[in-house]
């Protein structure tokens, strides 16, 4: 079964990235974590992605599109990235999602993939 765990941080968290004194040990344990998925053969597919300031939005409303800087959602934690599952089930995707770096000082959305249309 498949499984995208969309990966949350703060703001604070986030900007860690940015700090030169902690550039390294941030992206140290993202890529401990990620390089373990993809060692367990769970792993599908994934991408880290940029700030939410490189975000666009669209919206089409009464057949005019309306364009938008920025993400839609005024949130407190930022989507950073995600990651497809193929694991035996929800148990399992909870057991990757809980070893995420970013799960205790933000959090982990776990949903299950569509299965592809069936062409009968």
């Amino acid at each position: 079964m498949q499984f995208m765990l969309q990966f949350r941080e703060t703001a604070e968290e986030w900007g860690k990235h940015k700090d030169p004194t902690q550039h390294a040990a941030y992206f140290g344990v993202w890529n401990s974590f990620i390089g373990a998925l993809a060692q367990s053969g769970a792993m599908v597919g994934g991408n880290g992605l940029l700030p939410p300031d490189t975000a666009t939005t669209l919206r089409v409303e009464n057949g005019t599109r309306h364009v938008f800087d920025g993400p839609f959602a005024d949130t407190k934690e930022t989507l950073g990235g995600y990651v497809i599952l193929d694991v035996p089930d929800l148990d399992a995707a909870l057991e990757w999602a809980a070893k995420a770096p970013c799960v205790t000082a933000g959090s982990v959305e776990i949903r299950p993939v569509l299965p592809p249309p069936s062409n009968g």
